[in-house]
């Protein structure tokens, strides 16, 4: 009988050591309250909008100003102008518009943080559009579908200055009405998704849908994908940082699978997916939500959606907010495909 091997004592160096636990309202820099609510303790600086003095200095290439949505709801929108605008002799040229959803994990952040304050800004510049950027209500002290409806109230505000004649006159001065544009990126593409599902059961003329944007936008399902599964200890958007911000995002006792979040769940709006206007489909290798991502591109193609989509083999979650070369793409595919 042969001798049983001897197991040799675990040397710490060698064995792989399990990652630390990861505490997600630490990474989500929140504290939750017994309420139900929650204390944001994130440090983002906030832009002010262009002040009057502001307006005329020389060499400004994008003015702002907020106006309120709904006092009641405390909701309201950054508008962006550029300040040189093509004209000919008789004629100023009309601009598109971007109706912006910021990021957040649908809990923080706001329409005037730095960290969508800028790149809005380039959007505005570079795109020659006009943003209209909105600070939407978050969760979980106004749960989804809060967002969305604020989504759609913002539409229903642009229809409403473009057949006012007392409208914000920035909008009534260089907005094409007809060539509108949703955009949103993380959980603000989610925002914009869903706002632009919802749209297409509703009459906004003047203003015409002409294009939806997503960039890198957060699905769910209780079913993990292999992109989650592969990513599960992420350092942007791990697992367990996910369900907190789905539980605090959807309404109680709800799963992954709700159709707020996962839009491969049937919904009253799935049968109108084959409405929605032209997409871009922005996303990245090493995101966890990538395969979501494609799986929605597919949906889209299916329902006969003409999409374009980048999807790129290096990154993470938000990369293009800090790496200037992908920021640099990112406008790249915005000029070609707003028209």
């Amino acid at each position: 009988m042969s001798e049983e091997p001897k197991r040799k004592p675990p040397n710490n160096n060698e064995e792989e050591k399990a990652p630390p636990p990861i505490d997600p309202c630490a990474m989500l820099k929140i504290v939750r309250n017994a309420d139900g609510s929650i204390t944001r303790q994130t440090d983002l600086l906030t832009v002010p909008p262009t002040t009057e003095e502001e307006m005329s200095v020389p060499g400004l290439s994008v003015v702002t100003k907020d106006i309120t949505l709904n006092a009641e709801n405390e909701t309201w929108v950054r508008i962006y102008r550029p300040t040189k605008i093509p004209s000919n002799d008789t004629n100023v040229a009309r601009l598109p518009v971007i109706v912006y959803f910021h990021c957040g994990a649908f809990i923080m952040f706001s329409a005037d943080n730095v960290f969508d304050n800028e790149p809005c800004t380039r959007f505005c510049n570079e795109t020659l559009s006009i943003v209209v950027s909105v600070n939407f209500r978050l969760a979980p002290e106004n749960k989804l579908p809060a967002a969305y409806e604020d989504g759609i109230e913002t539409l229903l505000w642009l229809k409403n200055q473009a057949v006012d004649p007392n409208g914000e006159q920035w909008l009534k001065d260089y907005a094409d009405f007809s060539r509108c544009y949703i955009m949103g990126a993380s959980t603000g593409g989610t925002v914009a998704y869903y706002t632009a599902l919802r749209a297409t059961t509703m009459n906004l003329e003047p203003v015409k849908l002409d294009g939806l944007i997503l960039n890198q936008p957060f699905f769910t399902g209780t079913k993990k994908t292999k992109s989650e599964r592969k990513l599960a200890n992420d350092t942007v958007i791990p697992g367990p940082v996910v369900d907190v911000m789905v539980e605090l995002a959807l309404p109680d006792g709800s799963d992954h699978d709700h159709e707020y979040l996962n839009p491969m769940t049937k919904s009253e709006y799935s049968d109108n997916i084959k409405k929605l206007p032209r997409t871009l489909v922005r996303g990245f290798e090493g995101d966890p939500t990538l395969d979501r991502q494609m799986e929605l591109v597919r949906v889209l193609i299916r329902h006969g959606v003409p999409v374009t989509a980048h999807f790129s083999e290096i990154g993470f979650h938000l990369i293009d907010f800090i790496d200037p070369k992908r920021h640099l793409a990112m406008l790249k595919y915005l000029k070609d495909f707003i028209i």
